[in-house]
């Protein structure tokens, strides 16, 4: 097989928390996985040291470098900010924390671009800002805002950009973007209609407008500018509320309604309820909501850092997020990665001024190996699906999600046996901060290869 690679004695997982030693052979998609073994080991088998090394002996090979391979992480919300928005992110630095991270495809957000992804000649304009700025695999959603909304050319733009590939669209019940404007329900509703007639998935930035407002109005006249305050606008009812609408907008319509960052227990379970009964209503939710909650926000060390929207709610949502994840209702984990310069944006005392984000791609991977698997909250088999297979499937992303014959060798070495702690000093985003700093994870993501060519390497 000319021009071909092989890895040697990696492991690859196989079902729910079981593992094949195998070699791989692969150019730049996988062309044959042969076992080195002809037998699986549960994850209690290979989980120290010892166990490796008797297992190492037992079948003649070398354990001191062994690996565990997995399909290319695929987050299918970011904010890469290229072009308009560089001042906070772009497309380059992004890209390598992404793959620093396990991920080797992403999926870009419309809004955070100058001019926002809204119109097939935006579109172009966005391909040719980012050429040769990056080495991960990238699709992009398009977006339709409020500014302007005509129906016919609404109509006309969504056509046109699922013509040129985008994998959905993106709106907002509330945004704080002038340039990238929120929709009433009823023009919701008049976008799913039209986005369901291309079999394509409609993404909502799910928050009641007027209530999150009108708190926010009240808060702000009485000079009332903490962390709580900011929380109160946006709580619990207000994700609800908007997610109630959402879920009768894609009964009504029979859309694909995809709800992004979930963050609470009662609107995953309203989630859960419709899917229940047909109805295509989907959602994802972010590393931040499965491990802070509000009491973070007493610490002042990451305050400003963890500020997102929707903000991080409490320990009975957490958990209920963590259950979705198990039980399917919850479709794969994002970061909604959003980053900026924290000495401009993350320093006021005015936490209504201050940038809410997260530059997240780096550490997703991690986390939820870390904090999930390696907790026994999910199975191994789980987190691949969650962050990897179920984006692909979701998202018809053809060639990736899996490791298997013909599939493209997007994939990554990780090392479960070790630790790493979070450092924003170690960040490739531009904007080097993370509510995480300090936090171990139990693994490390030693090299990451795209399409076969090795484009991380940690040693």
């Amino acid at each position: 097989m000319k021009n071909i690679k092989k890895i040697k004695n990696v492991f690859i997982p196989h079902k729910e928390n079981d593992l094949k030693l195998v070699d791989i052979y692969f150019d730049s998609t996988i062309k044959k996985i042969k076992p080195v073994i002809d037998k699986t080991f549960n994850w209690n088998e290979v989980n120290t040291k010892e166990k490796r090394k008797k297992i190492a002996k037992e079948f003649s090979f070398d354990e001191k470098n062994i690996l565990i391979a997995i399909p290319g992480g695929i987050d299918s919300h970011v904010h890469f900010d290229t072009p308009g928005f560089e001042f906070r992110e772009d497309f380059s630095h992004a890209s390598k924390a992404a793959l620093a991270g396990g991920t080797t495809t992403i999926i870009d957000m419309p809004c955070t671009s100058i001019p926002p992804v809204t119109t097939l000649e935006n579109f172009k304009i966005k391909l040719d800002a980012i050429k040769n700025k990056g080495k991960v695999n990238a699709f992009f959603w398009g977006g339709v805002p409020g500014n302007n909304f005509n129906i016919k050319e609404v109509e006309k733009n969504i056509f046109d950009l699922v013509e040129a590939g985008v994998v959905g669209f993106k709106v907002y019940v509330v945004s704080g973007m002038y340039s990238f404007s929120d929709l009433t329900y009823e023009q919701i509703k008049i976008v799913a209609d039209i986005v369901s007639q291309t079999g394509k998935i409609l993404a909502v930035h799910a928050e009641d407008k007027e209530l999150v407002l009108s708190r926010e109005h009240k808060f702000k006249s009485q000079n009332k500018n903490e962390w709580i305050h900011y929380c109160k606008s946006r709580d619990v009812n207000s994700e609800l509320v908007a997610v109630k609408n959402l879920i009768e907008i894609s009964r009504q319509t029979n859309c694909k309604i995809h709800v992004v960052h979930l963050s609470s227990k009662k609107a995953l379970e309203e989630i859960r309820k419709a899917q229940k009964i047909g109805i295509q209503i989907s959602t994802e939710t972010c590393p931040h909501y499965l491990y802070f909650t509000q009491k973070d926000f007493q610490n002042v060390k990451i305050r400003n850092y963890l500020k997102t929207a929707p903000p991080v709610k409490n320990e009975i949502d957490k958990n209920a997020l963590w259950k979705g994840l198990k039980d399917n209702s919850i479709k794969f984990v994002t970061t909604d990665h959003a980053g900026c310069d924290p000495s401009k944006e993350k320093t006021s005392k005015n936490f209504w001024e201050v940038y809410g984000g997260i530059p997240g791609v780096q550490h997703r991977v991690q986390f939820l190996f870390s904090k999930g698997f390696l907790k026994n909250k999910i199975s191994l088999q789980k987190t691949i699906e969650l962050l990897s297979t179920n984006p692909a499937e979701f998202f018809n992303l053809n060639g990736k999600g899996k490791l298997d014959i013909n599939y493209d060798a997007d994939f990554v070495l990780i090392d479960l046996w070790n630790s790493q702690k979070v450092s924003a000093k170690e960040m490739y985003s531009k904007g080097k901060y993370t509510p995480f700093e300090g936090i171990k994870f139990n693994c490390v993501i030693q090299k990451t290869y795209v399409a076969g060519k090795r484009v991380f390497n940690r040693s």
